[in-house]
């Protein structure tokens, strides 16, 4: 079974990323420029996603020496991972316009 996912500010960035192309295959140093996080915050991020079964990670078949860089780790989103970015992101949206429709005054206390 899966484990759930809470969908914090920082893991929606990184799903944000994901779903600007959701049938690339994206490594770390790329989603680290995309979505801003250090390594620090984006790998325990990718782990929860992989645990989840949100994204799928395999590993570059590359000759490091020829390619004269070390093999990269892809991640991509699961199609359930692709559908599940898509509702948590607009439930989160939904949830900030609200927070964001409320906290807006229709009018001004001062000239009132």
């Amino acid at each position: 079974m899966a484990n759930p996912i809470r969908v914090t500010a920082a893991v929606s960035k990184v799903l944000a990323a994901f779903l600007e192309d959701p049938e690339a295959d994206r490594y770390g140093l790329d989603l680290m420029r995309a979505s801003g996080h250090p390594s620090g915050t984006l790998y325990p991020i990718l782990l929860r996603l992989q645990n989840a079964g949100w994204v799928e990670a395999h590993w570059e078949k590359i000759d490091p020496v020829a390619a004269g860089r070390p093999a990269r780790r892809y991640y991509r989103l699961t199609p359930d991972g692709q559908l599940s970015a898509r509702t948590e992101l607009a439930a989160l949206q939904a949830q900030l316009n609200r927070g964001l429709g409320a906290a807006t005054p229709t009018t001004n206390p001062r000239t009132a």
